[in-house]
């Protein structure tokens, strides 16, 4: 196989600007193209796959799949299907054709044991859902997991309830980001697209306005991923999960870092809103809140 590839240059130019390109070159040597058979063991476990890609018109999301245990499997040493495929009324229901490979990220995340593993590719339609071929596959660290148990929902997914689109967030949606612990981010880059996980204590994220959204970058393994994806690519796409019900609020915009004395943080324009009542019909615990959050 060829050798990968482990970032490219805004990922490069990230930690440069922060002083970590020796710790970020000892990360990336675990970045590989294939799935080991510890990966697939875990991949078969997961009812559910958070993926990132971009819609026909060019917009990227971030949306959640869900299956019983066995859904997503590896089929080969790089390669994955996920049966079911993108849910019809999910914004990325389009994103996929037969025959025409799509770049994709994928996060397989275990909320009861804060371990996850990402595989990113491209993906096409398949009659019984989604095949994936990687680029790489790596696993992350649990920092920033809250730890939640899995009490109903493994089976096949109940109807959903409604669907509302808007270009801003309502009220209600507002008060629901600013108190998540957990959201996902999508974004695209010269090697393809990529899915990962933000956590911290409710508030992290701060809602300014109906359309503009923040929150802190913490410290984690020095890649850099999605920052350096957002400096060659704006578009992003967040997921925040209601744990409890099911329902998803998916926001698809722009999206830059701030650099201070202090830090960074993202600040995130919004352009469009989806809310699926139920999406999910998975129902995790309340969260045992990761040590690491600040």
């Amino acid at each position: 196989m060829d050798p990968i590839r482990a970032y490219h240059d805004g990922s490069l130019a990230v930690q440069t600007r922060v002083g970590v390109r020796e710790a970020a070159e000892h990360v990336g040597r675990s970045i590989g193209r294939g799935i080991r058979p510890v990966a697939a063991a875990f991949l078969e476990l997961q009812p559910m796959l958070v993926i990132g890609a971009a819609d026909p018109d060019g917009r990227v999301w971030s949306s959640l799949l869900t299956g019983p245990p066995g859904f997503v499997r590896a089929t080969g040493p790089t390669t994955v299907s996920v049966a079911g495929g993108v849910p019809a009324r999910d914004p990325l229901a389009g994103a996929f054709a037969e025959g025409r490979p799509t770049a994709v990220g994928t996060l397989a995340l275990d909320p009861r044991t804060r371990r996850r593993m990402r595989l990113n590719g491209t993906a096409e339609a398949t009659p019984r859902g989604l095949a994936v071929q990687a680029r790489e596959v790596f696993s992350n660290c649990p920092k920033y997991l809250q730890r939640r148990e899995l009490y109903a929902g493994e089976g096949p997914a109940p109807p959903e309830g409604a669907r509302r689109d808007t270009d801003h967030l309502t009220p209600a949606q507002r008060e629901f980001a600013g108190a998540a612990d957990t959201f996902f981010v999508a974004t695209l880059g010269p090697d393809g697209a990529d899915a990962s996980h933000r956590g911290g204590n409710p508030g992290f994220v701060r809602v300014l306005s109906p359309t503009e959204l923040t929150w802190p970058d913490y410290q984690g393994n020095a890649m850099f991923l999605t920052l350096g994806n957002l400096e060659t690519d704006a578009r992003a796409g967040l997921l925040f999960p209601d744990w409890a019900t099911g329902t998803t609020l998916q926001l698809t915009g722009t999206a830059r870092t701030e650099f201070t004395a202090t830090g960074r943080a993202v600040r995130f324009t919004v352009e469009r809103v989806v809310e699926r009542e139920h999406a999910s019909p998975l129902r995790w615990s309340p969260p045992e809140y990761s040590p690491a959050n600040p």
